[in-house]
């Protein structure tokens, strides 16, 4: 099993900024990607950033030249430096794990980002 377990979340004013963090427990083996993920109330979880085995990373277009993933993948470590923080960012984030040697994803608890107008 994999656990993932986030840290960095809390409370900000609108144009600032925070780092999350997210590390991997257990068997970390034949990773594909780690990502964070984001779900505000009422809305469907939807993707922020990834970054693939290969070193590659994908952002959401809202988040583009604000928000910058980076870590090891292999390693299950995984960061996401938030800039220019708006409102509308307020949402549990959540990190992902999926490890095409064990066909499954998973995910972390989530933490809170908050940013205040």
């Amino acid at each position: 099993q994999v656990q993932l377990v986030e840290s960095g979340g809390g409370l900000v004013q609108a144009g600032g900024s925070l780092r999350l963090s997210c590390a991997a427990f257990g068997s970390i083996i034949g990773v594909h990607t780690m990502g964070w993920y984001r779900q505000s109330p009422g809305k469907e979880r939807e993707l922020v950033a990834r970054i693939f085995s290969g070193g590659s990373e994908d952002y959401a277009d809202y988040v583009k030249g604000r928000f910058a993933v980076s870590g090891d993948v292999a390693k299950g470590s995984l960061y996401l430096q938030m800039n220019s923080l708006k409102p509308e960012d307020t949402a549990v984030y959540y990190c992902n794990l999926y490890s095409w040697s064990k066909g499954r994803e998973f995910w972390g608890q989530g933490t809170q980002v908050t940013v205040s107008s």
